[in-house]
């Protein structure tokens, strides 16, 4: 059975049922032992939310890769309350990006780590699919020219230009699955917040378009705002506008694209809101194997039901999918490391080391972060495949098999696949970092925030300069501390901001705003002295005048008036009373910290009395309990995250690769005749692919003779000087816009998942049949005509069309169905509502959680009493 509205159901029902009856008896037990620790799963909508999000998830790892991207990139409509306009980023803004890379990456990174500049500039669709996301009681009154061929949409757009803060999010998915549809309400409640327009991009996705061909995409979709193409709707938007905004592997393509950008010397957005952002694809920090039971993320990680997309390898090579490492000679760039380093290498690592350091940026490193021994591991950093062993003298295993979606093993390690191993995180916008204390990514996450505020404190491991002049060079050049708030929210899991009903979710949207008003609102400037809204002065002005706390503003003789008791604004009066004074509390709580001379925030400034905004912050660190209260985080060195050495950081470690070997080896069994039917399915569509080509040049295709020697960089064909027809819909022509295909690919080694190289897949085949019929690249001298009797099969074929492009890859192109009117994630987005009315209701009756929910377990009274005199103290 595949991913769909039916199955979900299905599966998740009975979660939902058993979770019910399993919180009531939970809750008995804590009330008869006395246990008053908090826990989110108190609350019994967390309690059922959390599990049906985790079983969710891992009902997507027992089917197809393609079935769970289709369900989460089907198109599902926008409330009525919302302005939704999707557009089309054309190929003049992706060549620009691609350009940028290809300069960023340089010709040595290009050839032997990312296998090529083309491959990954191949795609289906003629762009990116993006939209533009408001309120619909935000859009002006302006009276758009009546032209016919201008849509509701198109003047939308026009109608939102007054809304100068922009918000460019990123979703997040495990860089694989979700899209702008299972994130749109997400978005739609900070456009409201914040009181402005944001900008979704649906960037192409892993396995079929990995690394680096989602970060084209972000970065095509920033360039679009900030420099749109002539035929573009919206006017320039200026980077002091923007706010880079993402969750979990969205948050990751944020930073990658920030440090991008400030390498290459262009502008930069006014800041960014890091989400959960997955920087580590290693897995090296311990929360990875310590919180799996308290995170909705899959204990294996992202396994999969076998396909012909998914996995590469569809049986385990003889000698297992891990194996005792052999190789002996020196590794090349982005390949196995050595199995023991040899005597000459450490001769010259000892006299590298014994090199001054006292100009080096490494110089003042904490003692905690380099001790005077060599630790257990001394400076053997084994690159990937090969695994770091918890005992240094047993010989390191060497995976052979790749172990994530997004990018092989051996490209784990760049720095752009996993940020943390950036040579710096200084020198970058103001940063506003959100994670859960039970998430698995939680090391990751905080010692990611303390590298970019901290440079010098932290620095990347040895090896990781050694491999790139570009980063040797950035941790030299990038030093300057980034203004960094890190919180991290008490017993909450990955992407907290999903559960929208809890107050920590509620303190946190609240917070994301006013950092976006902030940075969006003040000059560069102002926030180089403050760029923490916390800090602000005089305080009134960060709330007063609220929008959102209007009664009026939804009754201003809107159509739908007559839906109001379907729509959010019921909830959201209450609802937004409390986060504005759960956020008025923690502004109080860090003004009382600076006040202590907290060693770590201090000011000049008579903070309590203060008239202009207190500056001289380079970092807040805060945690936040589960009723949004916040309060300082522990000293640095009692966080054991902060502990680990540099040279443990971003290595494969032993016990994280055993688990997933073990799940895999789990999935073989299971799945071992869906794998050998793949295996089957495989050879026929490469043989299909075959007579398809043939097929194709009977029928008068004709490729660019020497095609091998065009090269974009070499001849010079740059976005800038290529004339721009890509936003069109233009079939069975050749295009003008530079675009490759998979025809374009001569001395060039992509990913084995990657789509450009492949023609053993259906999407595949699609993406073939695209290029050579329909929008045929420059690199195509004839566009052949269809035959009679293809066409005639065309027709008959559910999957194909005889006078339209065949349906692309679902990892890009969004699914559109009539077959089911309610879909899974419209139904999530009702139950997300449901908790949320409930919850506004139990906030405003001064009860609280689960207990009102199963009054057959009985109720804890200190910890309603204690929930009753906090609301009584958060209302107006």
């Amino acid at each position: 059975m595949t991913v769909s509205t039916i199955s979900s159901a299905v599966h998740i029902t009975p979660v939902a049922i058993k979770t019910f009856f399993a919180h009531g008896k939970r809750r008995a037990k804590k009330y008869k032992n006395g246990d008053t620790e908090e826990d989110p799963k108190d609350d019994i909508f967390f309690d059922e939310a959390f599990h049906i999000v985790k079983a969710f998830i891992e009902m997507g790892t027992r089917n197809t890769v393609e079935s769970l991207q289709a369900f989460t990139n089907t198109h599902v409509p926008a409330p009525y309350w919302a302005a939704v306009s999707p557009v089309r980023i054309p190929l003049s803004s992706c060549n620009q990006a691609a350009d940028i890379l290809i300069d960023w990456f340089g010709p040595d990174e290009l050839k032997q780590v990312v296998g090529g500049e083309r491959w990954w500039q191949v795609r289906g669709l003629d762009g990116v699919d993006g939209e533009w996301i408001t309120e619909t009681d935000y859009l002006s009154d302006l009276n758009v020219k009546n032209d016919k061929n201008m849509s509701k949409d198109d003047q939308d757009i026009l109608r939102m230009e007054h809304l100068d803060r922009v918000m460019l999010y990123v979703h997040g998915g495990g860089y694989f699955w979700g899209s702008i549809n299972t994130h749109r309400y997400q978005i739609i409640r900070y456009a409201r917040k914040f009181r402005g327009r944001a900008f979704a991009v649906n960037y192409r996705k892993a396995p079929q378009y990995p690394w680096p061909c989602a970060l084209q995409d972000v970065l095509a979709a920033y360039l679009f705002l900030i420099r749109p193409p002539p035929n573009a709707l919206h006017k320039a938007i200026p980077p002091s506008k923007v706010v880079f905004a993402g969750d979990s592997a969205g948050g990751g393509l944020c930073l990658t694209v920030l440090t991008i950008l400030r390498d290459m010397g262009l502008p930069s957005p006014a800041g960014a809101v890091l989400i959960s952002p997955w920087v580590d694809l290693t897995h090296s920090f311990p929360s990875v194997m310590n919180n799996v039971d308290t995170d909705i993320i899959p204990a294996h990680g992202f396994l999969a039901k076998p396909s012909t997309l998914w996995p590469v390898d569809l049986l385990p090579p003889k000698d297992g999918r891990v194996q005792p490492t052999t190789s002996k000679l020196p590794p090349g760039p982005g390949h196995a490391d050595t199995l023991k380093p040899s005597v000459s290498r450490l001769q010259h690592e000892q006299r590298h080391k014994e090199q001054p350091q006292s100009d080096a940026p490494n110089a003042h490193v904490t003692k905690s972060s380099t001790p005077t021994d060599q630790g257990r591991y001394g400076d053997f950093q084994p690159k990937p495949p090969k695994v770091l062993m918890d005992n240094k003298d047993d010989i390191p295993l060497e995976l052979k098999s790749q172990i994530q979606l997004y990018a092989t093993t051996e490209q784990l390690t760049h720095p752009s696949v996993s940020p943390v191993l950036q040579g710096s995180l200084g020198n970058l916008p103001p940063l506003y970092i959100l994670a859960g204390d039970g998430e698995v990514l939680r090391d990751e996450i905080i010692y990611l925030a303390h590298r970019a505020a901290c440079p010098s404190e932290y620095p990347v491991r040895d090896g990781v300069i050694k491999d790139s002049k570009r980063q040797s060079s950035n941790s030299k050049n990038f030093m300057t501390p980034t203004k960094v708030h890190l919180q991290v929210f008490d017993g909450m899991c990955h992407v907290l901001t999903v559960f929208s009903f809890t107050d920590s979710a509620k303190y946190a949207y609240r917070s994301i705003a006013e950092f976006v008003r902030h940075v969006t609102d003040n000059d560069e400037a102002h926030l180089s002295r403050n760029p923490f809204p916390e800090l602000h002065r005089p305080v009134s002005s960060v709330w007063s005048h609220d929008y959102e706390l209007d009664p009026h503003r939804r009754n201003r003789g809107s159509k739908f008036s007559r839906m109001k008791k379907s729509g959010p604004s019921e909830a959201q009066s209450s609802d937004n009373i409390v986060d504005i004074n759960l956020y008025k509390e923690g502004v109080q709580n860090l003004v009382e910290e600076i006040g202590c001379d907290n060693a770590e925030l201090r000011s000049a400034v008579d903070v309590k009395n203060a008239t202009v905004d207190i500056p001289g912050i380079t970092m807040i660190r805060e945690r936040v309990d589960i009723w949004g209260k916040t309060r300082s985080m522990e000293p640095k060195e009692e966080i054991p995250a902060l502990c680990i050495r540099p040279e443990e950081i971003g290595l494969i470690r032993e016990a994280p690769a055993i688990r997933w070997v073990k799940g895999q080896e789990e999935w073989d069994v299971t799945f071992k005749n869906s794998a050998q039917k793949a295996i089957r399915q495989r050879r026929t569509l490469e043989a299909k692919a075959s007579k398809l080509f043939e097929r194709a040049k009977e029928q008068g295709l004709v490729l660019l003779s020497g095609r091998s020697d065009i090269s974009q960089k070499s001849h010079g064909i740059r976005a800038s000087h290529v004339k721009s027809t890509s936003d069109q819909s233009i079939d069975g022509t050749i295009q003008e816009d530079r675009r490759w295909g998979p025809f374009d690919l001569d001395d060039e080694t992509p990913p084995p998942s990657a789509i450009a190289g492949r023609r053993d897949t259906p999407e595949a085949l699609a993406l073939l049949k695209k290029c050579i019929y329909h929008t045929a690249p420059v690199t195509h001298e004839t566009v052949p005509k269809l035959s009679a009797r293809d066409a005639f099969r065309a027709a008959f074929d559910p999957h194909d069309d005889p006078t339209r492009p065949p349906r692309q890859s679902v990892s890009e192109q969004q699914v559109r169905t009539h077959v089911i009117p309610v879909h899974g994630l419209r139904l999530w987005d009702a139950l997300v509502g449901y908790f949320m009315r409930e919850s506004s209701k139990k906030a405003l009756d001064g009860t609280k959680h689960a207990a009102a929910a199963i009054r057959d377990t009985g109720a804890n009274i200190g910890i309603i009493d204690r929930e009753a005199d906090t609301h009584a103290d958060g209302n107006v």
